[in-house]
């Protein structure tokens, strides 16, 4: 693994090391990269998963954590797409409200990354880089971390979900945000201005 040649440590022990309870356990599942890669969806499996979320969240006092994290961390984004679609037909809250209700912390914050990424892979990283940029000042970090991972995988349909869900273009939005040679650089890896 990458990280454990680059750092001579491993992933795993760092996060147990530096996090804990139910979002420790998020980390690790995430850090394992057991998630299917299936673009087929088994709707048996969905209504299955549907049913098992509610009856771990909403149907109870208290919350099961791990059954929301072995199903989140696990399953293709279009089979958690059905099985989302199946939740809203089972409770009257979306995937993200029953989280929100059900957790706090950093935890709530990891499992609705991984729903609204898996609903819409582009919004989600369009999300990003706008609470990246907006308000005084930018979080560096997150806008070049999302730029460079995403600048070969998918940052046309990115600009595109940028545009629709804020009115104005990715490129416009770094070039009033950043200066200078950086600016340049975020520019010339997203495709420009416009």
């Amino acid at each position: 693994m990458a990280y454990n040649s680059d750092y001579n440590k491993n992933l795993e022990q760092d996060i147990i090391d530096d996090t804990s309870g139910h979002f420790q356990r998020l980390m690790v599942s995430l850090a394992q990269g057991n998630r299917s890669e299936s673009t087929t969806v088994d709707m048996a499996q969905a209504q299955r998963e549907a049913k098992e979320l509610y009856d771990a969240g909403e149907k109870k006092w208290g919350t099961d954590e791990s059954k929301f994290n072995a199903i989140l961390v696990q399953r293709s984004p279009a089979q958690l797409r059905a099985t989302f679609d199946e939740y809203s037909r089972l409770c009257k809250y979306t995937m993200e409200q029953s989280i929100k209700r059900e957790m706090s912390g950093d935890l709530e914050k990891g499992m609705l990354a991984i729903v609204k990424s898996a609903r819409d892979t582009p919004a989600y990283f369009a999300e990003r880089l706008y609470k990246s940029m907006k308000g005084l000042g930018t979080d560096d970090d997150t806008l070049i971390r999302v730029v460079v991972t995403r600048c070969e995988v998918d940052m046309q349909l990115i600009k595109q979900a940028f545009q629709a869900n804020y009115k104005q273009t990715l490129g416009r939005f770094i070039a009033g945000d950043t200066s200078g040679d950086y600016q340049r650089i975020l520019l010339a890896l997203i495709g420009g201005k416009d």
